[in-house]
């Protein structure tokens, strides 16, 4: 029984009906990312016949944003095999699941995916993508044996794979297909988990003495499994997916919840304390489906899912036999710490409720709740300032955006306030802290400068090293606080007409860098009249700046509807209509012309949206409005915060 974690930088669409048998969530087939892990099982039959094998596939994102998806399921595996495109080389975003991997001493499986392809080939001959990992697994601190990682070449769209480079490439100049026919399966592959990556191992928790164990001795042992994925079945109940470190379970054997121990924790907990339940259903997941096991018992090294769990069990809780329980709960990897946050509140504004059918606060919280249970990295807490709103800490821009486009589809209308970054104090020093990250920008050349200069000026980056390639790409890799990225992500698509690919990943914590801006001081064009947006008043709008909105969309007072080509907010009418009257000019029945207005996504939208404004988030649209809609009140208020401002530099210019 071998485990194989594997991290899939780039996935072709298979051109079956099965479609993706990983990445197999709407989210995910639209932005071809992977955002949640996922396990299957293979049955493998070696191709003499003589031996069965089961292989369970354990696919994580690699993705730094969905850190938590990575950290609770490295635990379930016992080796990785890494995919990079063989024309691409490793990306950045390959560095944060390998460095967790290589930490916890897989071993690991390099395959070369794509290699048929006319780009591939002059990367395989010269051997660039093969020096580029090696580089990669060097500065990522892999040991001796880690770096002896055994190489294949092959195509997933394709169906082939092989050890052999010059096959490799023969394949690839015949058009990618293999005509001599010996790597025209997936056989090489399944061959080389089971012979580099080692079974589970099997615990033990008897005295330990010299006498051989066998099957049997193991089977006896207590049964002891971590969740590594929680969920509620209208049928079964709480159901929990994880890998059983340790004796046997079946079917109507009561088991018991041990919950996590958190790093400070230094007393054993209390197994007698625990709740019970009786195990109902056992299933295992064979491509995408869940199917019942049978016979009804699984070993130590399966990755099942129980039915019929306690309703409290969490994500790293242990469950263990009632009658011959583990002395102690299973040792988890602890989780990186969150680095933003935003509140989540009720839609409050003019269209609330037209859209969603859930649209209490509650709701929106008990959501938000629930998505904590396998969500490890998300925190929820009520937020003391606003009774109605809730606080979510998460990993950054692009966790929380998926998090609002889920309930979004699944009819929750809300709000979002823009996002705030975690800071901490040092203990020793007492200096106040902030989250910096390691971004790494790949961009064609003559956009290096215009990338340079946007981190490395008001958000207060540092450029730590710049790689350019024969092909006309730069790699630009900086270090920068957190709230220097906010927003970043727009501006530098905008900057590099689409060329950049910006990926990040947490370092540590530093000294705060002070105040930071966010690139464009640009302002909003706000609406002040209710109604649907009109052509007429549109086309003489365009030249203020960049809109937001189409012809016939719903607006209102408050509402964002574009950017200023001119620093500060400028109050427009979009509902303005022809006026119908008899005059008659040259002019007056001129054909309008509109550019295409400009639409962000949400995670897009969290980084862009100003300190006195809101994202207004329902099924069918997505809003950016001020916090205040009332005009008279933010007028008010900013000439305050001018004063503030004004008094604050005045008082720092007499010290």
């Amino acid at each position: 029984n071998n485990n194989n974690n594997n991290n899939n930088n780039s996935a072709d669409d298979a051109e079956v009906d099965l479609n993706r048998l990983m990445d197999s969530g709407d989210l995910e087939k639209e932005r071809g990312i992977t955002i949640t892990s996922k396990v299957t099982r293979l049955d493998y039959t070696t191709n003499d016949g003589k031996e069965d094998y089961i292989i369970n596939v354990v696919d994580t994102p690699g993705h730094a944003d969905f850190a938590g998806e990575v950290d609770r399921i490295l635990g379930t595996v016992d080796g990785v095999v890494l995919v990079v495109d063989a024309g691409e080389g490793p990306k950045s975003q390959t560095k944060y699941v390998l460095s967790c991997a290589l930490n916890l001493g897989l071993k690991p499986i390099v395959v070369l995916n794509k290699a048929d392809r006319e780009e591939s080939l002059g990367r395989l001959e010269g051997g660039e993508t093969e020096l580029e990992l090696m580089d990669l697994f060097e500065a990522l601190g892999a040991d001796d044996n880690q770096m002896e990682y055994r190489t294949l070449y092959g195509s997933a769209r394709g169906g082939w794979i092989t050890e052999d480079v010059d096959v490799a490439l023969k394949i690839a100049s015949d058009g990618g297909v293999d005509k001599d026919g010996a790597s025209s399966n997936m056989s090489g592959l399944l061959n080389a988990i089971l012979e580099e990556i080692p079974e589970p191992p099997l615990h033990w928790y008897g005295e330990s003495s010299d006498d051989e164990k066998n099957l049997s001795d193991y089977a006896e042992q207590p049964f002891s499994m971590t969740a590594t994925t929680v969920g509620m079945d209208p049928y079964l109940g709480r159901t929990c997916t994880g890998r059983i470190y340790s004796g046997q379970i079946k079917i109507g054997e009561a088991v018991t919840l041990l919950k996590r121990q958190s790093g400070s924790d230094s007393e054993a907990v209390n197994n007698s304390n625990g709740p019970s339940s009786s195990v109902t259903g056992l299933f295992a997941n064979r491509g995408v489906s869940r199917v019942s096991l049978e016979p009804a018992v699984a070993y130590a090294g399966d990755i099942v899912t129980l039915a019929g769990i306690p309703e409290t069990m969490k994500v790293g809780d242990t469950l263990t036999s009632t009658d011959n329980q583990v002395p102690n709960a299973i040792d988890t990897p602890p989780l990186a710490p969150p680095t933003l946050s935003c509140l989540f509140g009720a839609n409050n504004g003019p269209l609330a409720g037209r859209e969603g059918t859930i649209v209490a606060s509650s709701r929106v919280r008990a959501r938000l709740i629930n998505e904590t249970d396998n969500n490890v990295t998300l925190t929820v807490e009520l937020c003391e300032a606003d009774a109605e709103k809730t606080v979510v800490f998460g990993r950054g821009e692009l966790q929380i955006g998926i998090l609002v486009e889920q309930m979004r589809r699944e009819g929750y209308e809300m709000i979002i306030t823009p996002p705030q970054i975690i800071t901490s104090t040092c203990p020793t020093t007492g200096q106040k802290l902030e989250p910096y990250e390691e971004v790494v920008v790949d961009v064609d050349t003559e956009y290096s400068g215009t990338v340079v200069n946007a981190l490395t000026g008001s958000r207060k980056g540092v450029l730590v090293e710049m790689v350019d390639d024969a092909q006309g790409k730069a790699r630009l890799k900086f270090e920068i606080p957190s709230r220097g990225l906010l927003g970043f992500g727009p501006e530098v698509a905008t900057a590099t007409r689409g060329t950049a690919v910006m990926h990040h990943m947490y370092l540590e914590d530093r000294e705060y860098a002070g105040p930071i801006g966010q690139g464009s001081d640009r302002g909003k064009l706000v609406c002040n009249e209710m109604g649907k947006a009109t052509l007429f008043a549109l086309e003489s709008l365009q030249a203020r700046g960049t809109l937001f909105v189409a012809p016939g969309e719903m607006v209102y007072p408050g509402m964002v509807i574009g950017e200023n080509a001119k620093s500060g907010d400028l109050e427009v009418n979009p509902v303005r209509a022809k006026a119908t009257n008899n005059m008659r000019t040259q002019a007056k029945d001129e054909k309008l012309y509109l550019t295409p207005p400009k639409k962000f996504s949400i995670e897009e939208l969290i980084g862009y949206m100003s300190e006195d404004e809101v994202i207004e988030v329902t099924p069918q649209s997505v809003r950016l409005r001020k916090s205040e809609l009332d005009s008279g009140v933010r007028e008010r208020a900013a000439r305050s915060r001018k004063k503030q401002m004004d008094a604050s530099k005045a008082k720092g210019g007499k010290k």
